[in-house]
């Protein structure tokens, strides 16, 4: 297991982490590819359009070319907040409880924990070419709690996931019930 980056959340008092965990990888290139696709190619069909066409000189190139470059940038910024919450979207499974912290922007944050004995059922849910070949799916645990569902969404792994919840689930069950 490799080392866990900086919590969004303070361990209580005898508390350890079992998983560390965010999506799967090809989450993030999908995003990245869909932004490839909706930002540069637009504003390479407009440039080449105008280049082939009228050019960019006077008046109209430069009003393209400063179009372009907004488009371009709008598109760079909604990269680097895919990419932001790539990273800020984690589940961490500890000894005593499951977290799902995540962070869309700077100025949101949503985190909602349930205590592993509230859990009730837990299912892997993995369909689609892209899921099969990477190993990657969704991990829901049905819990007692306030919210009713934790949906691990895009893990790698999902099976070991769950044998690893599961597992961590039981134990807490036997500890609460004095049978440790």
């Amino acid at each position: 297991m490799s080392t866990t980056p900086k919590l969004p959340f303070e361990l209580q008092p005898h508390e350890t982490v079992v998983l560390f965990a965010r999506r799967h990888w090809m989450y993030l290139a999908l995003q990245v590819g869909k932004v490839a696709l909706l930002g540069i190619l637009p504003a390479t069909a407009v440039l080449l359009g105008a280049g082939l066409t009228t050019g960019l000189g006077g008046t109209l190139g430069r009003v393209l070319l400063l179009l372009t470059a907004a488009w371009l940038v709008y598109w760079a910024i909604r990269t680097y907040f895919a990419w932001y919450r790539y990273q800020h979207d984690i589940w961490v499974v500890t000894d005593q409880r499951i977290v799902d912290s995540l962070k869309r922007h700077w100025f949101h944050h949503r985190m909602a924990s349930a205590d592993l004995v509230d859990i009730e059922d837990i299912a892997v849910d993995r369909e689609g070419l892209l899921q099969t070949a990477f190993n990657f799916g969704n991990l829901r645990c049905q819990t007692a709690g306030e919210q009713p569902n934790f949906i691990l969404a895009g893990i790698p792994a999902p099976s070991r996931v769950l044998g690893i919840v599961d597992a961590r689930r039981d134990a807490a069950r036997h500890a609460l019930s004095g049978r440790a």
